[in-house]
């Protein structure tokens, strides 16, 4: 009886172990460059790329260059003196001679370059001390030339430690030849019309290119601006991540949400108990949240605005909704300081509200941690205000109808995804507000929160006038010292912030310790507090405090207090090492003073000499007071990926497309996006899968 014929295994599918070579060993490690299957292998894509499509004449050669060789062995020679070496000279007959050096070798390496023997080698030309030489070159013995011509450029790949090049090479070249031999392993899912109207290449044309590139495209492929081939590539990974984003907001807002209603006689108290009025901004973004929250589907919002542009009391009206509406609302700050200037401000505007309001941080311990959760879990507490805390196992809620996150981009997205979770009763999900105070670049927004709507508040509150900033050298140091000392006199307090390179917690509050003691023994008639990350909360909460009643001028702190400070008597602030830190921390910074009415600076005490973007970064700061076209030069100076925190935990990581070199493509994605949305939804789960894979944590339903 004849066995049926079994179905050919696709390709791409299988497992690196059925390539010649690639054994068990050889497959863990290329699992630690996220290899494990035939089609990782294709796009795993070269650094860069060698030319050894020619040989060089040895009288042709530049140092600075590599270069294919190819010659004769002159002689062989042990060098005994400083590091041990083997020298070998080689001759091709072109009146040019080079010497290759070995470090590490063995005698039979030694033994086998004797003279008369045809070597081809590949390397880095320099300089030496008998001419021109090539340090551990690649190379082989061949009776012919000829045989070391490649007929493509060589691709030079991301390495770990156990595979050589010539390993990966070779897989490479087998799983690319694998996925040709079929036409559909290669399957390319991007739209006829999107490729056309973009004249990119097909992805088994990119895909060829990259890994074998034809040695006329040498010039372009070692240029600064990329081919066809790899922007096709980078295109489709943007719009994987935008789709797998898109897809993720369609599938929460398919879910049943409470409808929160704010009445107008409630509403209308509460704004007429505030000590200010709402900017027009604050009214037309407080109204979007609005329309939102009175929907039975979840809100999924961020609210940008500039410093001390008012994006809390919005966040409070949102709040008020959800009181109103029999629900609960939880808020996460990144960091205590912030979190607890929350509490204060919400614990103020609700004090006639009929509910708790409560404040839960890591450091909230025993029966008072207790009472925090029972209260939260019976409903008692309205309001709830932390830091990630929040999200622990053991917090549990009785109707969680709104999460607010203020500067999420400071969470991994996972966090922010737990604390939605504990909202989930009744088989509703809560509405979610994010606000950040960091502004974020249009063209990086469009992708890293293309699930959110996004509202600006584009205007200040009136009366705040626009902080003045200058740049000091260090060596007057002495001169701001003076100044600190006239100012504390005129009965203004001031800010001291210290930074440093080292993310090391520990090193920067010494840093703050040490700058505290120093302007103590300096400025012996003010009072100097000290606040720093590794201070206990009730130890920072009674220096802010004592900040807040005036009962200390000068506040030395590390960067912890970037956000969440709000006093309007502090107009005098100086930032050390401002040249450490990105333009929108240090804008973030300055807006710590400039809250009250009166003239406000900014000393920005830097290290000479300072480089050429040095320069201009600071220049920006003193030029304009607008956080969005701060952020806008922040992208330009330091790129993308600074700007957005890409090491933080959640980001977005790519594998081939670059923020910086393809920045540009970022305009195109959303419409490209809506066309595949319209006309080709069956492409959008193939394409997340191949760039993404099915983990996708950011994008979580």
């Amino acid at each position: 009886m004849r066995s049926e014929p079994q179905p050919h295994p696709d390709p791409r599918l299988l497992p690196v172990t059925a390539l010649n070579g690639i054994g068990a060993q050889s497959a863990a490690r290329l699992e630690k460059l996220g290899i494990r299957h035939v089609q990782d292998l294709l796009f795993h894509l070269p650094l860069r790329y060698q030319d050894r499509s020619r040989i060089t004449p040895l009288n042709q050669l530049l140092p600075g260059t590599t270069a294919l060789v190819c010659g004769r062995v002159e002689f062989t020679d042990q060098i005994q003196r400083g590091r041990n070496s083997v020298i070998c000279r080689i001759a091709d007959g072109s009146g040019g001679e080079l010497s290759l050096r070995f470090f590490h070798f063995s005698v039979q390496q030694s033994q086998q370059l004797k003279p008369g023997i045809q070597i081809g080698c590949f390397g880095e030309i320099r300089y030496g001390f008998a001419g021109l030489e090539m340090v551990h070159p690649e190379y082989r013995l061949v009776d012919d030339p000829a045989q070391l011509i490649e007929h493509t450029l060589t691709p030079v790949y991301p390495l770990t430690e156990g595979i050589s090049q010539s390993a990966l090479r070779k897989a490479a070249r087998q799983a690319l030849a694998l996925c040709l031999q079929s036409r559909s392993a290669i399957k390319d899912w991007l739209p006829a019309e999107l490729l056309q109207s973009r004249d990119y290449p097909s992805l088994q044309e990119a895909l060829q290119t990259l890994h074998t590139p034809p040695p006329q495209l040498s010039g372009q492929i070692l240029s600064a601006t990329p081919l066809p081939a790899l922007r096709r590539l980078a295109f489709e990974e943007f719009l994987a991540h935008h789709l797998a984003l898109l897809q993720g907001k369609l599938a929460y807002k398919q879910w049943p949400a409470p409808v929160l209603h704010l009445d107008a006689p409630t509403k209308q108290a509460f704004l007429a108990a505030l000590p200010f009025r709402l900017t027009a901004a604050q009214q037309r973004v407080a109204g979007e949240i609005e329309a939102d929250c009175r929907q039975n589907r979840p809100m999924l919002r961020l609210v940008q605005g500039d410093v001390g542009s008012g994006k809390t009391v919005v966040a409070a009206l949102a709040a008020l909704a959800a009181l109103s509406s029999g629900y609960q609302t939880a808020i996460m700050a990144p960091t205590e300081l912030l979190a607890e200037q929350h509490f204060r401000n919400f614990s103020h505007w609700f004090a006639a509200a009929p509910t708790r309001i409560l404040f839960l941080s890591g450091q909230l311990k025993g029966k008072p941690r207790q009472h925090t959760l029972q209260a939260l879990a019976d409903g008692s507490a309205g309001i709830v205000i932390g830091t990630h805390a929040l999200f622990q196992d053991s917090v549990h809620f009785h109707k969680l109808g709104l999460i607010v996150i203020d500067e999420q981009h400071r969470f991994g997205v996972h966090q922010r995804l737990a604390l939605r979770e504990k909202g989930q009763t009744g088989g509703l999900r809560p509405h979610q507000l994010i606000m950040t105070a960091t502004p974020i670049p249009r063209t990086l927004a469009m992708l890293q929160y293309s699930d959110l709507d996004i509202s600006v508040i584009d205007e200040l509150p009136p009366g705040r006038k626009p902080v003045a900033t200058s740049a000091i050298s260090s060596e007057r140091r002495a001169e701001v010292i003076g100044r600190i000392e006239h100012w504390v006199a005129q009965q203004r307090q001031a800010y001291w912030v210290c930074t440093l390179i080292e993310e090391s917690e520990a090193l920067q509050c010494e840093a703050a310790e040490k700058t505290a003691a120093a302007l103590r023994q300096a400025l012996p008639n003010v009072r100097i507090g000290l606040v720093h990350g590794r201070m206990k909360a009730a130890e920072k909460e009674a220096v802010m405090q004592a900040f807040k009643n005036r009962d200390c001028d000068l506040l030395v702190a590390t960067t912890v207090i970037e956000v969440g400070v709000d006093v309007a008597n502090a107009g005098l602030m100086v930032i050390e090492n401002p040249e450490r830190l990105g333009l929108s921390q240090l804008h973030q910074l300055r807006g710590r003073v400039g809250r009250g009415n009166q003239d406000s600076y900014c000393l920005l005490l830097y290290q000479a000499p300072l480089s050429q973007t040095g320069k201009q970064r600071l220049a920006i700061l003193k030029q304009s007071n607008d956080g969005f076209a701060i952020a806008e030069k922040d992208l330009e100076l330091r790129g993308p990926g600074e700007v957005m925190g890409t090491r933080q935990t959640g980001q977005i990581q790519f594998k081939i497309a670059d923020l910086e070199r393809d920045r540009e493509l970022l305009e195109s994605i959303p419409a490209a996006a809506q066309t595949i949305l319209d006309r080709h939804p069956e492409i959008i789960q193939p394409l997340i899968e191949r760039w993404i894979g099915r983990s996708r944590h950011y994008a979580e339903v």
